[in-house]
């Protein structure tokens, strides 16, 4: 066993402030695959199966109520109203209730760095900076160091929940989940024989999942999918420049389409304030340009800020504030459009302690970057006083980048049992980055206990889910809660 040495003085009082400096232990592999078959002994597989609310659980609509303090108050309603299309649309929205349940719930002691809010949809493909389709996971809001099984747990309840919305029976919604499960489990053993540099190197680009669709699918599902990923490619800066903008006395602007997309000037109409506001963006993107590595700040000033709006995104993230933000190139047909989103304290913290970055965006920025095999090139951060004067955090990124999802309303069974293993072969590679993937692997073990407990889990917190769906449903007959249904 090893570790680094501190620097004495001031400098090693700097480097203790210092959140990325921090003193390393190296245990032998041995020592590491013994930890994670200690704490069996302390919690044991099988006690991941185990969903029962406590006496105390509070309210979920008082929680979801809670989290609109902070966000645009005429947009919340619009929230709610897409939460109430489903049971499954309620959970994308849920993050917060489960956190808050899933701390009731049994822990194995390991931590990686962890997504916080790893449900089906939220995997997806995107272009990598070398312009390889990539599969990875495709949102970080919540991302912060806490319980490993806590994404497993999220994954597999939303496979079962969108089984039930699919109408498939119980045996292979269990089926589905298990084959997730297990996928974890596998990759997850494959990491911890693995060289570090292997692991870090390790992608799942979409080629390699065509190859595992082929096993598991019909020709017919094989096409869609393909055709799925070519779709994907025009998602781009090209492809929202045509969508979203128009000409207006000569000038490039983005198309006003209340509530979903609403221009500066139309939310701060006033002629003065409209233009001191847009010089204040013009500062923050350049500002921005600091977290970016060098070579993309001289790509981003290549260049010019034209014109914003307010958007809507998402499911749990509506009402949180978010920003297209359209810029210019050598001409008026070269655009890059950046999305700035409202970055709040994640969900998790009450229960996994603070963040130790003191920038919410910039917290997002480095659990994408660990977790992911490759990010944006325009990834960054930002803290921004807004006009009411309240300090926010944001991350930027480009709006589109050949971004695509799977279309869930439409898997098969067998579809969705192939696109379980991705995500959960995904979801492993993401955790062996940062947490100690020998002792999880020596935790998880070769049987196919964890799997039936998370199949468990996962069948008893669809039932919660849908009890706390149907709360929201009452909350808004009762007036409790105004919905806005159809955008």
């Amino acid at each position: 066993m090893t570790s680094e040495r501190q620097p004495g003085g001031a400098a090693g009082e700097r480097a203790a402030r210092d959140p990325a400096v921090r003193k390393v232990v190296h245990l032998t592999p041995d020592a590491r695959s013994a930890r994670g078959k200690a704490a069996r002994n302390d919690t044991p597989r099988s006690s991941h199966g185990r969903w029962e609310p406590s006496s105390n659980r509070p309210d979920p609509v008082s929680l979801l109520e809670g989290q609109g303090q902070s966000r645009v108050a005429e947009l919340v309603p619009l929230r709610y109203g897409r939460m109430l299309v489903s049971p499954f649309t309620f959970y994308r929205g849920a993050a917060l209730i489960m956190a808050d349940d899933l701390a009731a719930t049994s822990r194995s002691g390991l931590t990686t760095q962890i997504c916080g809010d790893a449900h089906l949809s939220n995997f997806g493909v995107f272009a990598s900076p070398e312009r390889q389709l990539m599969f990875d996971i495709n949102d970080f809001d919540e991302t912060l160091p806490g319980p490993w099984e806590w994404d497993v747990k999220r994954l597999a309840a939303s496979f079962e929940i969108a089984g039930r919305d699919r109408g498939f029976a119980a045996v292979d919604r269990r089926s589905i989940v298990m084959a997730g499960v297990a996928e974890y489990r596998t990759r997850m053993s494959q990491f911890a024989a693995a060289r570090n540099l292997d692991v870090w190197y390790a992608n799942v680009e979409v080629t390699k999942v065509f190859d595992e669709l082929k096993a598991l699918t019909t020709k017919k599902q094989q096409a869609r999918a393909q055709a799925n990923a070519a779709k994907a490619r025009t998602r781009d800066s090209m492809q929202a420049f045509a969508k979203l903008t128009h000409v207006v006395d000569g000038q490039r602007r983005i198309i006003s389409d209340p509530p979903l997309v609403v221009p500066l000037e139309e939310l701060i109409p006033a002629e003065g304030a409209a233009r001191d506001f847009d010089a204040e963006l013009r500062a923050l993107i350049r500002s921005y340009r600091r977290t970016l590595e060098t070579d993309r700040r001289e790509l981003l000033e290549e260049f010019e800020y034209v014109h914003a709006a307010r958007k809507v995104v998402g499911v749990g993230s509506v009402g949180t504030r978010a920003w297209i933000l359209l810029l210019l190139g050598r001409d008026g047909q070269d655009p890059l459009f950046l999305q700035a989103k409202e970055a709040q304290e994640s969900v998790l913290e009450r229960y996994v302690g603070k963040s130790k970055y003191p920038n919410h965006g910039q917290r997002v920025v480095a659990g994408q970057r660990l977790m992911q095999a490759a990010s944006d090139i325009f990834l960054g951060w930002q803290r921004v006083t807004g006009v009411d004067g309240q300090v926010r955090d944001f991350y930027i990124r480009q709006l589109r980048d050949w971004k695509g999802s799977a279309d869930i309303d439409t898997m098969s069974s067998g579809l969705m049992t192939a696109y379980a293993r991705i995500c959960g072969a995904t979801l492993a590679r993401a955790h062996a980055r940062s947490g100690d993937r020998i002792a999880i692997a020596s935790y998880l073990g070769n049987s196919d206990v964890f799997d039936r407990a998370i199949a468990d889990f996962s069948m008893a917190y669809a039932d919660q889910n849908e009890r706390d769906y149907q709360r929201l449903v009452d909350a808004v007959a009762t007036g409790r809660l105004e919905a806005q249904t159809g955008l």
